[in-house]
């Protein structure tokens, strides 16, 4: 739950906003032949460069496409063109690589006529393939930057999702709406600490450099890096914002009175990306949403959540719709965080089956129907040694999840 210090003034959800929506952009996508048949090469565009912040996996083989993102951003800290594809990740390239993704970089520059700097590059697929340089020409040649097609966009940065991922919220800061968007993709090889996911944060905000990135990396460590499927870091990985400054507000900082909600806007766009990724986890029937209480630190309660949420063996009992609760304790004792093992609770939703490091008497009947009715599936525990908490989310782990990586490139 995002914690908003202002009551007065929530940020409203917008259900069928996009990355366009926010004044100034436009995005679209396209097939260039990388993919058999679906799209597979999408651009965001603004109209003036934005303010830019982005983070990055934290893997150590980091795809040349996010070296090039960092030497853009780097240079000038602004951002007007983003270009991605899928299909191929340009991942374990090497040099060719490399100048591939500056190439890219510069030609979708060209085409748009902006400078090659205030572009990033971005590719997300099959590792230690070298891009199709012909094909990404060609297609670059045909974006119209002219155009609004957010869904196309949206569409064209999946792999494995089966779904695309979208939130938009509104703000009202100086007087004036401050809009907040995002899209993302991501469905396998997601682990907290980022993962084989993309996401891109519009925003037509007026905001410092040095507070957009404090907001954005504050925003991921409770959002991004609190999601996990399987356990798996990926080399691709990036979160990026965007933010314009044509909805005529004020600059935002630490100091501005409304800085709180603004940061609240933002988180609330990535926790509904996050969330919408955990739920789409490749073959995943059930969302798991773990609340973490009673901890000395916030870090311990996320180590704690993630712990549970990450457990292939409690992932398979939510599959199984099993109340083994002896799972989720597990996975607590072994989280890393020092703690009381005689003072803590355990529920399965509304269902207390532990309390004080001890069973309780329960319904097997009763929580065996809550895990079969629900998709969005809810575990608790308190540790009883503090007053943080955290929360962090993931899926149950099926046969298809075996499935479709077992023949991922076939």
């Amino acid at each position: 739950m995002i914690h908003q210090t202002k009551l007065e003034k929530q940020a409203i959800e917008i259900k069928d906003g996009s990355v366009t929506t926010p004044n100034g952009f436009l995005a679209g996508g396209l097939h260039c032949g990388i993919k058999r048949k679906r799209l597979d090469l999408g651009w965001i565009y603004s109209e003036v460069p934005a303010t830019a912040a982005a983070v990055y996996t934290t893997n150590q083989f980091q795809a040349a496409p996010l070296l090039v993102t960092k030497e853009s951003i780097n240079t000038t800290g602004k951002i007007q063109g983003v270009i991605v594809n899928s299909g191929i990740a340009n991942a374990c390239t090497g040099e060719e690589g490399y100048k591939n993704a500056q190439l890219m970089r510069k030609k979708f520059a060209d085409h748009i006529g902006i400078d090659e700097h205030l572009v990033v590059v971005s590719s997300t697929g099959l590792i230690g393939e070298q891009l199709p340089m012909d094909k990404l020409d060609k297609g670059i040649n045909q974006i119209d930057h002219l155009i609004d097609e957010a869904n196309a966009f949206e569409k064209a940065i999946l792999t494995t999702d089966t779904k695309e991922k979208r939130a938009c919220v509104q703000l009202d800061i100086d007087g004036k709406t401050v809009t907040i968007a995002g899209c993302a993709k991501g469905s396998g090889m997601i682990h907290p600490n980022m993962a084989t996911m993309l996401g891109f944060v519009t925003t037509d905000a007026n905001v410092s450099e040095d507070a957009l990135n404090l907001t954005l990396k504050q925003a991921i460590n409770q959002t991004f890096n609190m999601i996990t499927v399987d356990g798996d870091t990926s080399t691709n990985d990036m979160v990026l914002i965007l933010a314009n400054g044509l909805a005529g507000n004020d600059e935002l900082n630490q100091h501005h009175s409304d800085w709180d909600y603004f940061v609240s806007g933002v988180k609330q766009v990535c926790e509904s990306l996050a969330k919408q990724i955990a739920r789409d986890g490749e073959g995943a029937t059930k969302l798991i949403e773990v609340t973490v209480t009673g901890c000395k630190t916030n870090g311990d309660a996320a180590k704690v959540a993630k712990s549970i949420v990450g457990s292939s063996l409690v992932k398979t009992a939510i599959f199984g719709e099993d109340p083994n609760w002896g799972r989720i304790v597990a996975a607590i004792g072994y989280s890393g965080v020092q703690l009381n093992s005689t003072a803590i609770d355990v529920f399965i939703g509304q269902y207390q089956v532990v309390k004080g490091g001890l069973p309780v008497t329960y319904s097997e009947g009763i929580i065996r129907s809550y895990l079969k009715e629900n998709k969005d599936i809810q575990i608790f525990a308190n540790l009883y040694d503090g007053d943080s908490q955290a929360t962090a989310w993931g899926c149950d782990l099926t046969y298809d999840y075996v499935k479709i990586n077992a023949m991922y490139r076939t």
